[in-house]
């Protein structure tokens, strides 16, 4: 703030947060592709823990306009396997130090994460992950209808509707954080350390000799490398077809959308996985919504009205008083699922060519554990003890991991 007052009396424009975007060198270290939050974490991660600066980021877009530009921002880490709940356990922890840190505010708000149940089954799988979570030290237990209204008041709690709640998980670390910011700060401090980010540079090649990463080839030319590593998302099956193998991987919309703002009534994050909703109150005032993945795989972001319908339906069920607000914005992004409902981390069939994907639509929950995991793994050429799970290999050796259960909407 003091900052922003010097600039106002002093008068011209403030300084550049990221330096222009530099031609491309002949060659690099590593060369990540994907200029969202987990590759500029990537990136960062690397120059910060390992020395390794001779880095390009490249982004096909502006900075972060990909899934990272397009989520609801929701951190979390009740999930239902044991893998799962460390991995993510841990990306709430860095999360909450990650200001800091960077130096950068990401504007993160422990609210607390209520899961809701509506049927039988659905205590049960609460009641699970709870234990799950109990025994891994996650700060998370099964409450009723009794705590709900305690905790989030503005709940319809009334049992004559079509979904009456019969209980719910609730996590209190569960927490928002602003997605542009998180990415804005890794890459401002990557970049400070010496790391290149390209942006509107496309990769159109990937070259092999001898089964091994050499190269790049960008609409802007080609570049040699030592390793590389994709970060991609929803376009995580194409990157890998130019490599030359295969992913496990499905594309599939996923829809959000935005209210107009009001007074703040709204502290923790409601979800739904029966009736495919979860629901946020941002900084700013608006009702961030969201719901499940789309029922057919597209690559493609466009919205749809039944999408909006199906939600509105739900949401009016849960907040009936909401019903005037006007949804001022609607989008989607691409979600990469895996068959298990967990990434695909670590290795690949092409050696030092590394993999970051397969995170449906829980990948900026995972920003930060994802950065400091793919930088060892990208630096030592072995997996961290965090990542290994995740491996592609598991589906070769039928050892998935499901977290579908604690997918809550694929959020």
């Amino acid at each position: 703030m003091l900052d922003l007052l010097k600039l106002g009396l002093r008068g011209g424009r403030p300084p550049r947060q990221l330096p222009a975007t530099p031609a491309l060198k002949p060659t690099y270290d590593v060369v990540i592709i994907g200029g969202g939050g987990h590759g500029l974490a990537c990136a960062y991660y690397l120059a910060r823990n390992f020395g390794i600066t001779n880095v390009a980021v490249l982004e096909k877009g502006y900075l972060a306009s990909g899934n990272t530009a397009r989520n609801t921002t929701i951190v979390r880490s009740n999930y239902l396997t044991p893998d799962g709940v460390r991995f993510y356990d841990e990306s709430v922890r860095l999360f909450g130090n990650l200001s800091h840190e960077l130096d950068f505010n990401i504007m993160y708000g422990e609210r607390g994460h209520l899961t809701l149940a509506h049927t039988d089954a659905a205590m049960r799988t609460a009641r699970w992950r709870a234990e799950v979570n109990q025994h891994l030290g996650v700060d998370s237990s099964l409450v009723y209808p009794d705590d709900i209204a305690r905790l989030c008041p503005e709940l319809n709690l009334r049992d004559d509707v079509r979904y009456p709640i019969l209980g719910a998980l609730y996590h209190p670390p569960g927490s928002i954080a602003r997605h542009d910011a998180v990415a804005w700060g890794y890459a401002q401090r990557a970049a400070e350390m010496g790391v290149e980010i390209h942006t509107h540079t496309e990769v159109t090649g990937i070259r092999i000799e001898h089964n091994r990463v050499v190269g790049i080839e960008t609409n802007r030319g080609s570049i040699a490398c030592g390793k590389a590593m994709q970060a991609v998302a929803g376009m995580s099956s194409e990157l890998a077809r130019m490599a030359g193998f295969r992913l496990p991987i499905r594309t599939i919309p996923l829809q959000a959308c935005v209210s107009e703002a009001v007074k703040p009534f709204l502290d923790p994050i409601i979800v739904s996985g029966s009736l495919h909703i979860y629901v946020s109150q941002s900084a700013r005032g608006e009702l961030v919504m969201g719901g499940s993945t789309d029922p057919y795989p597209l690559y493609s972001t466009r919205s749809t009205l039944e999408f909006k319908e199906d939600l509105m339906m739900h949401m009016l069920e849960l907040f009936p008083f909401i019903g005037s607000l006007r949804v001022l914005r609607q989008w989607a992004g691409m979600a990469d699922m895996t068959p298990d409902f967990s990434p695909v981390m670590g290795l690949t069939p092409v050696e030092n060519y590394y993999i970051d994907a397969g995170w449906g639509t829980w990948g900026f929950k995972a920003t930060p554990v994802s950065g400091t995991c793919m930088a060892e793994t990208v630096a030592t050429g072995k997996p961290h003890r965090l990542c290994a799970p995740f491996s592609l290999e598991r589906f070769y050796d039928y050892a998935q991991v499901g977290e579908k259960g604690a997918a809550s909407v694929g959020h």
